[in-house]
């Protein structure tokens, strides 16, 4: 398995040399939540995991009470703004919280964001959720986009797959005093996963 970890603005600025040399493959890191929001901290990010071959993923974190659409253009402004993106970088929603939304809502919403992105850059989103919140029914309709599941208190490499997926792909098994994340595969695998059957959400 491959060793990654996630962060955001709450980081602060990060040590991109001393995770590689540690022996951390791949990243995700925060580039936008809302419509308006920019993690001041991912330019930095996006940059330091490319210079130190770590694969690059670049997550949004979604508020389903607004407009998909508009989420999705900010999310692809602020990554293009980074430099933008190149062959083997990954994308991803970050879906945790309902806004007060109904689950079918919140389900639409991520469907949308999902094939708008798709459409614009031609790769599938990952999908980051947790158990009790997809078990809502907040990620129907979601099953074609791989599962980053958000499982701290399960072994590593061996969380509980929600419905609708069947099984995962990246699981966050640490999140103190860092996220941490595992992914089962290859460094190959893991750049072509955007690219592999992916289909309109």
């Amino acid at each position: 398995m491959l060793h990654g970890i996630d962060v955001s603005n709450w980081q602060g600025a990060v040590d991109w040399d001393a995770h590689a040399r540690a022996g951390v493959s791949f990243a995700f890191a925060k580039a936008s939540e809302g419509s308006t929001f920019t993690d001041r901290w991912f330019g930095a990010n996006w940059n330091g995991m490319r210079e130190n071959w770590i694969v690059c993923g670049a997550y949004h974190f979604a508020r389903p009470a607004g407009d998909p659409d508009e989420q999705a253009a900010h999310f692809l402004r602020t990554v293009q703004q980074a430099g933008g993106l190149r062959r083997g970088d990954l994308l991803a929603l970050d879906l945790e919280t309902g806004d007060r939304m109904p689950a079918f809502q919140v389900a639409r919403f991520a469907r949308r964001w999902c094939q708008v992105v798709a459409a614009r850059t031609g790769l599938r989103p990952v999908v980051y959720t947790y158990l009790s919140f997809a078990q809502k029914g907040n990620c129907a309709g979601l099953e074609d986009h791989p599962l980053w599941i958000a499982a701290p208190d399960a072994p590593r490499g061996r969380p509980e797959v929600p419905g609708p997926w069947r099984g995962w792909v990246i699981h966050q098994h640490c999140d103190d005093p860092l996220d941490r994340n595992v992914f089962r595969g290859t460094r190959a695998e893991l750049t072509f996963l955007g690219y592999r059957g992916r289909r309109s959400a």
